[in-house]
């Protein structure tokens, strides 16, 4: 293989490493950590009342926009989003851009482990 195909192929490697989403699997205690951010607008309990966000107990599997009893914004509502580890993972990263007119204000979890970590222990507390 030639000079210029190994870096081509290398530098391919890279970007593919780069773009790819959080890890499959995420540090449960991690995630209890960083969820601390979430708790002054989401509760976590089976049958927990909402705060300022919606309750986020099995919210995995779940439509967006339909927990009962939550005044979600008309984007939310119709997006169609069924969220999922992958839906969650580009959600958390950045709301807004995610879904335009949202009402979450929260800016979002730039780092890709704090993300997988708050997908597993949102996955764990929800069983």
């Amino acid at each position: 293989m030639s000079l210029a195909r190994s870096s081509l192929a290398l530098t391919v490697l890279v970007l593919l490493a780069a773009a790819s989403p959080a890890r499959a699997d995420g540090d449960v205690e991690a995630g209890a950590k960083v969820f601390r951010k979430c708790k002054a607008c989401h509760t976590l309990e089976a049958d927990g009342r909402h705060r300022i966000g919606p309750n986020l107990y099995g919210v995995i599997g779940r439509a967006a926009g339909s927990a009962e009893g939550y005044n979600y914004s008309d984007a939310m509502k119709g997006s169609g989003v069924v969220w999922s580890e992958e839906s969650l993972e580009k959600y958390l990263e950045s709301p807004k851009d995610f879904l335009p007119k949202n009402k979450m204000a929260f800016a979002g979890l730039k780092k890709v482990d704090d993300r997988a970590d708050v997908i597993a222990y949102l996955k764990q507390q929800s069983k």
